[in-house]
């Protein structure tokens, strides 16, 4: 369905900005009117990652009068395969701030404000009332419902998108005229069920396709043309090449936007999503070690069983010298169990803690008392034992 204008025009457009946007100015249906909306829109872009790299540019590119930025974090080597609005020598800058530079180099008629804070629910909706539109780029469950929470509480729309190895999933959530995050997920996943970008990859070209589809989704809501993705989920297959959507129609039971809802204020979204499950933190209770403790244990030659839990492929770009390979998926379905020695203390360990405090879970159920795991897991190793390996 077609909605109206989100922002009123701007008075005029400057010569320079006329010739600048030539190319949507001969378009019909953006025209002189549809540009001056966007040089009036204020639009947060919450992270300058994966996803915010590329809508970050486009929407500059595309004459978004205000830009806002929200990222605490820094740039690392390993973000530059696919945050491309960062470079070589932006590693170890602030990533908004190297952001709001790429910003101001592709459009310096943008306004650019930085917001060098993590969300919470402190400062969300404070960031949030300055702002037409929120494209959210972010990567944890804990934060997309705090954003859609946010957002329908002060009666915003917001464009998602969400990207996993080759598949890339967007749409676009508004409570006024359609269904929001919750009516399409309910329920956040299990802790540990879905893997995130950093443990199981992603295709970096896969950032610029959700990317740009985030920012068409922007202009439109800005401009008023076309149908926006309100109450419909976009999935991509890249490996396929295959577009497809599914509707989601609003959640009358919804307990954010349906007819009686039980949500009118922000909750505690880390303790609502869970970053591991509450079997997996009892285990870790007291059965948590350092990576210089382990470094410890094998300097003394002490009697224990080293298993990384991660994938062949983590494996394969850095590991622990002595762990043997065995993925988490084998502890799951416990085929591992029965092969592991009983005379030797068995120490797991994964990328940073969170799957192994998992497998530990499994391993303390199925009688290993003992058993404990490495608190930080490889990249603890990395940092504080071994920096001359690589991290990922």
């Amino acid at each position: 369905m077609s909605l109206p204008p989100l922002v009123e025009p701007a008075a005029e457009l400057s010569v320079d900005e006329v010739r600048r946007y030539s190319r949507h100015l001969i378009i019909p249906d953006v025209g002189m009117a549809g540009q001056k909306r966007l040089k009036n829109a204020k639009v947060l872009c919450v992270g300058a990652g994966g996803l915010g790299s590329p809508a970050l540019l486009y929407l500059a590119a595309a004459g978004v009068g205000t830009l806002g930025i929200v990222d605490f974090d820094i740039v690392d080597e390993s973000n530059l395969q696919r945050q491309i609005i960062h470079g070589q020598s932006d590693v170890g800058r602030l990533k908004a701030e190297s952001a709001a530079a790429s910003v101001r180099e592709v459009n310096p008629n943008v306004n650019v404000v930085i917001h060098n804070v993590a969300l919470t629910n402190d400062n969300v909706m404070d960031i949030f009332s300055g702002y037409d539109l929120i494209v959210d780029g972010t990567d944890n469950f804990a934060t997309r419902y705090m954003v859609n929470d946010a957002a329908v509480l002060l009666g915003k729309p917001y464009v998602w998108g969400s990207i996993y190895r080759f598949d890339g999933q967007a749409s676009v959530f508004w409570a006024e005229h359609g269904p929001c995050y919750r009516c399409l997920y309910p329920e956040p996943p299990p802790p540990g069920m879905v893997p995130s970008c950093a443990e199981g990859g992603v295709l970096g070209v896969l950032c610029a396709s959700i990317g740009s589809i985030q920012v068409n989704e922007a202009i439109k809501l800005i401009t008023g043309i076309g149908e926006p993705l309100v109450g419909r989920l976009m999935i991509y297959d890249a490996l396929e090449m295959k577009y497809r959507d599914v509707k989601v129609r609003k959640d009358p039971e919804c307990p954010l936007c349906g007819k009686n809802p039980s949500i009118t204020e922000l909750i505690d979204y880390e303790a609502f999503c869970g970053t591991i499950s509450d079997e997996a933190q009892q285990a870790a209770a007291g059965s948590t070690i350092t990576a210089a403790e382990l470094r410890d244990m094998q300097e003394r030659g002490d009697n224990i069983y080293l298993i990384d839990v991660r994938e062949q492929n983590e494996y394969e770009i850095v590991n622990i010298p002595g762990a043997v390979l065995i993925p988490k998926g084998e502890f799951l379905n416990g085929s591992a169990l029965e092969g592991l020695p009983q005379d030797k203390k068995i120490v797991v360990h994964c990328k940073s803690g969170g799957r192994s405090a998992e497998v530990l879970a499994v391993l303390k159920n199925a009688g290993f008392s003992d058993a404990v795991h490495v608190g930080g897991g490889v990249l603890s190793w990395i940092k504080t034992v071994d920096p001359s390996l690589p991290t990922y």
